[in-house]
């Protein structure tokens, strides 16, 4: 039985015909993780829509639910997790604040610092949101059995670490 073929297979055969000196297996690899990441990227959006939050709002409410109670944490531990510019935090920062979903308020520890929290309407909305994208992920991954599942979570954790990210 032929394996099927995708959008990246077509571009490999390609650079095959035109540079058939390259090696292109990293191609194959990289190549198709970047149209999951994609088209998954694009599905999330899409599952967090109804909440009113994009993905960028979800990681910030979901990176403090994750802190567990109180779910405050610091707008640099925000930045440093989400791996943000200090600019880019303080717009999503605002904009959730806006909306209610958490609060900034002045951190007790130290004078100049800020501690963000979440809400009560923030904390209900990322529960809701989480099980939304999950749904989307876990529907996506129902085609692979939960073997084949688990094998391609641990390689792509082994490459993930690989590359130091």
């Amino acid at each position: 039985m032929k394996t099927p073929q995708d959008p990246v297979d077509a571009i490999i055969e390609q650079w095959a015909t035109v540079r058939p000196d390259l090696d292109t297996a990293a191609m194959e690899v990289f190549g198709r993780v970047f149209r999951l990441a994609r088209t998954m990227g694009d599905r999330m959006e899409k599952a967090y829509a109804p909440y009113g939050i994009s993905r960028g709002e979800f990681d910030v409410l979901a990176t403090l639910r994750r802190s567990d109670d109180p779910y405050t944490l610091s707008p640099r531990q925000l930045s440093a997790t989400l791996m943000l510019t200090t600019g880019g935090m303080t717009g999503r920062l605002d904009k959730l604040e806006r909306a209610g979903l958490l609060r900034r308020s002045p951190d007790p520890h130290d004078r100049r610092g800020l501690q963000v929290t979440l809400t009560d309407k923030g904390l209900r909305l990322i529960d809701e949101a989480v099980g939304a994208g999950l749904a989307v992920q876990t529907e996506a991954l129902a085609h692979l059995d939960e073997e084949r599942a688990g094998q391609l979570a641990a390689l792509l954790r082994e490459l993930l670490m690989g590359t130091g990210a």
